[in-house]
């Protein structure tokens, strides 16, 4: 593994770690409440899917488990689309980063 790719998996996990800590407590309705949390959120994913873009075709490769291209692809969509999120998916993309947190975790062992 590549000395950037190390930074850019430390960048995924730090980010998915701050994402799921702002759910801490909170329901899928704090959503429609809180601007803030919406916000944070979206950062959080945009900064795993520009550290997944950043990613060596190489590690990719090697690890075909991770959805690298829907995490890329996410971040596009949120960057382009800023005017029209749909905050269920929002949700779910960040409750799912708990399971690409793990398996990054289990597999890369960066740290």
């Amino acid at each position: 593994m590549f000395k950037d790719d190390l930074t850019r998996v430390k960048h995924m996990l730090d980010s998915a770690n701050e994402a799921l800590s702002f759910l801490k407590d909170k329901t899928r309705k704090d959503l429609d409440q809180n601007k803030m949390l919406v916000l944070s959120l979206i950062k959080c994913v945009e900064i795993i899917g520009e550290a997944a873009n950043s990613i060596t075709d190489d590690l990719k490769s090697k690890h075909t488990s991770i959805p690298w291209q829907d995490i890329i692809k996410m971040r596009h969509r949120l960057i382009h689309t800023y005017f029209d999120v749909d905050y269920d998916i929002v949700w779910k993309t960040v409750k799912d980063e708990r399971l690409v947190k793990n398996y990054i975790q289990k597999q890369l062992n960066p740290f």
